[in-house]
């Protein structure tokens, strides 16, 4: 099993992966993948022109924890395939470590994604794009995380863990990262949900 350290400015947890091919059910692989392409054609998934990529999807596996989610480093992929999304079988949130299998390592807002689904058994989807004109335009209106809390930390799961627990959060399904500038999060029971949330904005 590799370990992958933090690195400041991208994957700031410790990652277990465990490399290997796993086979993602068609039936959470295939409108995943859709809704993800549909996102990167508008650029809310992509990369910026240094190369970084931004924005990720997940699907949680049903009547579990666990979830798939898209890998880091593929956000300037125009279409995924299989091998770029890894299965993250579990989250130490105190201890800022993830353990996950498949052939390139989670995204580096996978303990985000984590912090939301054990909020609630009924979220079975979460979309995490990047936009400057809709953050700038729904900070501070939608529910939003402390300004001074950075992305991919243990401290932005605990507040999403909080901001999980207001009202207007669970109305909305959607919530504006106020740490991490362009950043937005949409939840809901299906993949084609949480990003509609995202297109009706």
């Amino acid at each position: 099993m590799n370990t992958v350290q933090p690195l400041d400015g991208y994957i700031k947890f410790i990652c277990h992966l465990k490399p290997e091919g796993i086979n993602i059910p068609s039936e959470l692989f295939d409108p995943l993948n859709f809704w993800r392409e549909e996102l990167w054609q508008r650029t809310f998934i992509g990369a910026y022109p240094d190369g970084i990529g931004y924005g990720n999807v997940s699907v949680r596996v049903p009547q579990s924890d666990q979830f798939y989610i898209s890998g880091t480093a593929t956000g300037g992929i125009p279409e995924l395939d299989q091998i770029h999304y890894p299965l993250v079988e579990k989250c130490e949130l105190k201890q800022n470590e993830l353990w996950c299998r498949g052939l390139v390592k989670a995204s580096s807002e996978s303990m985000s994604h984590a912090a939301i689904y054990s909020c609630d058994s009924a979220i079975g989807a979460i979309v995490h794009i990047h936009s400057r004109s809709l953050w700038e335009k729904y900070l501070e209106l939608l529910p939003s995380t402390a300004k001074d809390v950075e992305y991919g930390t243990p401290e932005m799961a605990y507040e999403i863990i909080r901001l999980m627990a207001l009202p207007e959060t669970q109305l909305r399904k959607v919530f504006v990262m106020g740490g991490h500038a362009e950043g937005i999060v949409s939840f809901g029971k299906t993949v084609e949900e949480a990003a509609r949330i995202i297109l009706a904005l």
